[in-house]
This record gives C-alpha cells, sequence and structure tokens, in this order.
C-alpha cells in the first residue's frame, strides 16, 4: 500500500512484531523499531503478540491483523525456546491462515530476529522457521546485511552481528540478567541497522524511494564495531 505523502515524504508502514517471555526479546524490538524510525517517512508500529490472546491454542486480535493487513513490511520476533518459536507466537502464525488463503500479505516486505541464553541455542532454526511463514504469504524476505564481528582476536562481544548471522537477527542474553541488559551493545547495534535497511527498503519497494546500497570491506566493519565500542565506553 502507499499512503499519501506528507511535507512531500512519500509514507510507508512498518509493523514489529513480538512476543517477550520476560522482557529481552522485547528490548531488541525496541531497538529495531528505533532505527525504522530514522528513515523519513516511515511510520512504525511495534505490537506485542500476548499469552492472554491465545485461546484454545489460537491467538485472535482483529485490531493487530487489520493493522499487518495495511503494513507494508512486517517484522517478526520471538525468542527461541527449545529450538523453536514460542509456543505464543506460533499460535500468533496460526492465526495468519486467513492472510495466507486470500494472499493479503503477498509482496509485503518481511524480517525476523529472535534472543536465546544460549550463544547458539538453535537459533537458526527460529528465523528459518519465520523466513518459511513469510514466503508461504508470499512475502519477500530481508536479512542481516552486516559483516561479521567476532570472529578474530580483536573482537568482542560488542560487535556488530557478533553471531554472525544473515537469514535474521539474532541475539544472546545471560539466563541470570534481567531485559535491561538484554543482548550486548553489538547486539542493540545491529538490530537498530537492521531496523534502518528494512525500513529504506520498504521506502524504495513501496514509493520508489532512490537506496543507495552501503557497502563495506571485512577491515571497514571490523573499524565500526570499534567506534560503536568507543562511543559506548
Amino acid at each position: 500500500m502507499t499512503a499519501t505523502a506528507v511535507d512531500g515524504i512519500p509514507q510507508a508502514t512498518v509493523a514489529v512484531v513480538c512476543h517477550s517471555v520476560h522482557g529481552h526479546t522485547r528490548l531488541l524490538a525496541d531497538h529495531l523499531a528505533e532505527g525504522a524510525r530514522q528513515v523519513p517517512g516511515v511510520r512504525v508500529h511495534l505490537v506485542d503478540i500476548r499469552a492472554e490472546d491465545v485461546s484454545a491454542g489460537r491467538w485472535h486480535d482483529s485490531e493487530v491483523m487489520a493493522l499487518l493487513g495495511r503494513s507494508d513490511a512486517i517484522v517478526m520476533g520471538c525468542p527461541t525456546l527449545m529450538g523453536s518459536v514460542s509456543a505464543v507466537f506460533k499460535a500468533f502464525m496460526e492465526a495468519a491462515f486467513t492472510p495466507f488463503t486470500t494472499q493479503a500479505w503477498k509482496d509485503k516486505l518481511a524480517g525476523g530476529f529472535t534472543m536465546s541464553a544460549s550463544q547458539s541455542g538453535d537459533k537458526l532454526a527460529v528465523l528459518q522457521q519465520l523466513s518459511v511463514f513469510a514466503a508461504q504469504l508470499g512475502m519477500q524476505w530481508i536479512g542481516v546485511g552486516d559483516m561479521p564481528g567476532n570472529n578474530w582476536s580483536g573482537g568482542s562481544r560488542d560487535d556488530v552481528n557478533r553471531l554472525g548471522s544473515w537469514l535474521g537477527l539474532m541475539s544472546q542474553s545471560h539466563a541470570d540478567l534481567g531485559p535491561e541488559e538484554a543482548g550486548s551493545h553489538g547486539d542493540r547495534a545491529t538490530a537498530q541497522r537492521y531496523g534502518e535497511r528494512i525500513a529504506r527498503l520498504t521506502q524504495r519497494w513501496v514509493n520508489g524511494v532512490p537506496y543507495e546500497t552501503g557497502r563495506m570491506t571485512e577491515h571497514e566493519a571490523r573499524a565500526l564495531s570499534a567506534s560503536l565500542r568507543d562511543a559506548a565506553s
């Protein structure tokens, strides 16, 4: 959908849909939404998928579904639990059967993110589930565009894309720390960059806004992570 231009800037809508058990994944969603809001003309809606909206195994919220129907891009996130999407988020996915049968979300843009306490935790399985879900709905998937971090002796957990994930955004939080310490500085920076990437591509996809692909060498990527670490210290 194409919205009316405001002050000469064409409008587009990005919805960030998130289920979070203890708040860690929600903090990641906040940073992703913050990055998307940096793009002129992009309206961002942050939607919480709540356990109390699940009845008899199926999630229901007509207002959220209407909002997603009006959105140009939908970014989906949940914790990785037992190597899978959370049960509550799976209930939301199954509630999308109507837009699946009508192809109502076809050619919307999509992306995904996930969080776990383990370094791996089989987070890739969750991103694969989310991307297949988007593909079944006819959506166009956007991955992370950053070079890998924390893959050399001078790297750290505060590097951009420190877990080396490209299908979607991965983050890791220590199990004994609260949501205010979710992820790492690098994870949160990666979330913002991913949100901005999705928003810029949404403007290009929906409104034909010129988009210049940002590229960097591995050396430049390491310098970026170092500068972000210095700024946070």
